[in-house]
C-alpha cells in the first residue's frame, strides 16, 4: 500500500489523469503520496534496497510508523491546498485512529516545512518558466476582495444550502456506492476491462466537455471587465470559442480550461452576469454525472475537486434563482455550495471549514460556513455513512468505528471468541514441526505461548498453567532462518539470545516461512520461545461486553487483544481466544450474530 511501485504509479497516473481534464483531484493523490514518502522514508527506502542507518530503529514498531505516515498525509493535504493548518486537522479528524498531543505538533511541523517549500518553488517560479505552477501565489481561490456584509433574513437561503448539500451529498454517496460496486465486477475480468473502462469514461468527457459549449449562446464582452475579453489561451475567464470577436462563450469559459481554473471562475466574486443561468445548470449537471462515472476507474483519482465543482455549481445556481432577495455575492454562494456538498458527502466539519478559509483568503465567511457545515453534516449523516466509510467497506479494509454499535454491550468477548475456531497457541519450548506446521497451515499474525506444569513463584504449588505472553509469526520464522534449534527440551540464557539476534533482525516484518528451508532433522529439535515472547500483551476477561473492549483496542491502537477466562481451575484453558480488528467490526459481529442488530444498522454496514 505504501511501496515505491505504489508512489510511482500514483504520481505518473495523477499527472496523467489531471492533464487529459478528467474530473478528478490531484488532491486524493496527493494525499497517499505523501503518506508513501513518509512510509519509505521510515523504513529506510524500498524493501531491496533498505539502508539499515542506526537512527531509523525509531521507526521499526508500529506506533511510531503510524505516527510518520499520519505526517505524511497531513504533508500531501497541505501540499494540495497549500493549507498547513487544515492538513494537520484532516488527520485529526479523518485519518488518524488514534491521536495524541506529540502527534500534533509533529504534523503541524511537517506541514510547515511543506509550505515554505512550496513557497519557495512558487516563487521561483514567478518568472514564467514552470508554467502555471507559480499562479495564485499561496491563495488558490482567492475571494479576499468580496465585502462579505449579510442581514438576518440572509441566514435562511445559507440554511437551504446546507439541508440541500446535506440531501445531495447522501445521494451522491447513495449512487456511488452503486456504480463502485459495478465496477468491481468489471475491474475483477481482467486488466483490458479496467483500460476499456478508463478509456471509455476520458472519451465521454472529452466529448462532453467540447460538445457542451455549442449549446451557450455567446455573450457581449463588458468593458469594464477587469481582464482580457475574450481570450483563447490556456487560462482566463472569457473563452472565445465559437463566438465571434467581442463576444464570449460562459460555458466554454468553465468546461476548457483545468479544473482548478474553473473553481477559480466559478468563484470570482463581483460578476452577476458573468455567466448564464442555463450554462450554470449544464455545467452543474454535467460534473454531477461526471463525478459519479469517474471516480472508481483504474486511474489515481481524488474526491475533493469534483465535489467542489459540484457544490460550487448548484451554490452559484441558487444565488441567480434569488436574484435581489439576497445581499450576498454570487460567488461566495459557490463557495458555501461547495463547502455544503463536502461535508454532505465527507462529513467533515472542523478540516473543511479551515481548508476553505485558507483556500479563499477570507475570514469574514467562518460564521456562516459553519453553519453550513453542521447542518450538511446533520442531515447527510440521517441517510448514509461518509463516502470514506463506504470506500472502506467496498475495499474491505478494517478500519473501525470511532464509536460502538449500541447492541455491542448485549455480547461479550467470551461469546464472541466461542463463534470463532479454537486459538492456536504454542509451549514455551515447543517442537520445531509443530511451529513450521502452524506457520504454514495459518494466516495468523501472533500466538499466545502457553506452559503446562509450572512451579508458582513463591509457593509449592505445581502444575499450573502460565500464560506466558503473546509471539509474532514474523520472530517466529526470523527464529527458524536464524537456525534458533535446541537439541534437547530446555530453556535457554540471555547471552545465547543476544548472541543470535539483534534489533534489525527482529525488526524485519516481510520474511515468509516459505522463504525459509528446515531439514528432517532439524523438524525434530526444539526451539525456546520464551526471549523472543511478549510478556504483557493487553487481556480482557472473557465476561467483558465487545463494545468495552472495541473502545480499549481503538484507543490504545492495539493489534491483538487476548481474552481470559473469568474462572481458574483444572482443566479450564489458559486463553479463550484472541481479538484482531476484523473480529470487532461491526459488520463481521452482526453477519455471526444477526438477532442482536437491528435491521436499519444491518443495511449501514452492507
Amino acid at each position: 500500500m505504501f511501496g515505491a511501485t505504489t508512489l510511482l504509479v500514483k504520481i505518473v497516473g495523477s499527472i496523467g489523469a489531471v492533464s487529459a481534464g478528467l474530473d478528478l483531484g490531484k488532491e486524493g493523490p496527493l494525499v497517499h503520496i505523501g503518506s508513501c514518502i513518509a512510509s519509505l522514508l521510515g523504513q529506510g527506502g524500498p524493501d531491496n534496497y533498505r539502508l539499515k542507518w542506526r537512527w531509523l530503529r525509531y521507526f521499526n514498531n508500529d506506533r511510531d510508523r503510524r505516527d510518520i505516515i499520519t505526517a505524511g498525509c497531513s504533508s500531501g493535504v497541505c501540499a494540495a491546498f497549500r493549507s498547513p493548518v487544515g492538513g494537520v486537522l484532516f488527520a485529526l479528524e479523518e485519518v488518524a485512529t488514534w491521536w495524541r498531543s506529540a502527534l500534533l505538533w509533529r504534523t503541524f511541523f511537517s506541514t510547515a516545512v511543506v509550505v515554505v517549500v512550496l513557497r519557495a518553488f512558487i516563487e521561483i517560479c514567478n518568472s514564467g518558466k514552470c508554467g502555471l505552477f507559480g499562479t495564485g501565489g499561496l491563495i488558490i481561490f482567492d475571494v479576499s476582495d468580496v465585502k462579505v456584509s449579510y442581514q438576518a433574513m440572509d441566514i435562511i437561503p445559507v440554511i437551504i444550502i446546507g439541508i440541500i448539500g446535506g440531501l445531495l451529498g447522501s445521494l451522491y454517496n447513495h449512487l456511488l456506492h452503486k456504480i463502485l460496486r459495478l465496477y468491481n465486477l468489471i475491474n475483477q475480468k481482467g486488466k483490458l476491462h479496467k483500460l476499456l473502462l478508463a478509456l471509455s469514461v476520458s472519451l465521454f468527457t472529452s466529448v462532453c466537455q467540447y460538445c457542451l459549449p455549442f449549446l451557450a449562446q455567446c455573450k457581449a464582452c463588458d468593458p469594464s471587465f477587469p481582464e482580457v475579453c475574450p481570450t483563447n489561451d490556456r487560462s482566463g475567464n472569457f473563452k472565445q470559442f465559437n463566438c465571434p470577436d467581442g463576444y464570449y462563450n460562459d460555458l466554454a469559459t468553465l468546461l476548457l480550461t483545468t479544473n482548478d481554473d474553473a473553481v477559480r471562475n466559478i468563484f470570482s466574486s463581483n460578476t452577476p452576469s458573468e455567466f448564464q443561468y442555463t450554462s450554470i445548470l449544464i455545467f452543474f449537471t454535467l460534473y454531477c454525472i461526471l463525478g459519479l462515472f469517474t471516480f472508481g476507474i483504474a486511474v489515481p483519482s481524488g474526491l475533493f475537486l469534483p465535489i467542489i465543482l459540484m457544490g460550487s455549481g448548484y451554490g452559484r445556481l441558487l444565488s441567480m434563482l434569488l436574484g435581489s432577495y439576497t445581499n450576498l455575492d454570487q460567488g461566495l454562494y459557490a463557495v458555501l455550495g461547495a463547502a455544503s456538498l463536502m461535508a454532505g458527502s465527507m462529513r467533515m466539519t472542523v478540516s473543511v471549514c479551515v481548508i476553505f478559509l485558507e483556500l479563499t483568503n477570507n475570514l469574514l465567511l467562518l460564521p456562516i460556513t459553519m453553519i453550513v457545515l453542521l447542518i450538511a453534516k446533520t442531515v447527510g449523516d440521517s441517510f448514509n455513512p461518509s463516502i470514506y466509510e463506504i470506500i472502506l467497506e467496498l475495499k474491505g479494509l478494517p478500519f473501525l468505528d470511532a464509536n460502538p454499535e449500541p447492541w455491542m454491550r448485549n455480547l461479550t468477548v467470551g461469546e464472541l471468541a466461542n463463534a470463532k475456531s479454537p486459538a492456536v497457541t504454542l509451549s514455551g519450548v515447543e517442537k520445531v514441526s509443530r511451529i513450521v506446521d502452524v506457520l504454514k497451515n495459518t494466516t495468523h499474525n501472533a500466538f499466545p505461548i502457553v506452559d503446562q506444569d509450572v512451579l508458582v513463584p513463591g509457593t509449592v504449588v505445581t502444575g499450573a498453567t502460565e500464560l506466558h505472553g503473546l509471539i509474532l509469526r514474523a520472530h517466529l520464522v526470523q527464529a527458524l532462518k536464524k537456525k534458533w534449534f535446541l537439541a534437547e527440551k530446555r530453556r535457554t540464557e540471555d547471552w545465547e539470545v543476544q548472541e543470535k539476534f539483534n534489533w534489525v533482525e527482529l525488526s524485519e516484518r516481510e520474511l515468509k516461512i516459505e522463504q525459509v528451508a528446515v531439514t528432517h532433522d532439524e523438524m525434530e529439535m526444539y526451539m525456546d520461545l520464551h526471549p523472543l515472547t511478549n510478556t504483557t500483551p493487553y487481556t480482557v476477561v472473557e465476561s467483558m461486553s465487545v463494545a468495552k473492549a472495541m473502545v480499549l483496542f481503538r484507543q490504545v491502537g492495539l493489534r491483538h487483544m487476548l481474552i481470559v477466562p473469568k474462572y481458574q481451575g483444572a482443566g479450564v484453558p489458559a486463553v479463550v481466544g484472541i481479538l484482531t480488528r476484523q473480529d470487532l467490526r461491526a459488520y463481521n459481529i452482526s453477519t455471526v450474530f444477526p438477532h442482536l442488530a437491528t435491521h436499519k444498522e444491518q443495511q449501514k454496514h452492507k
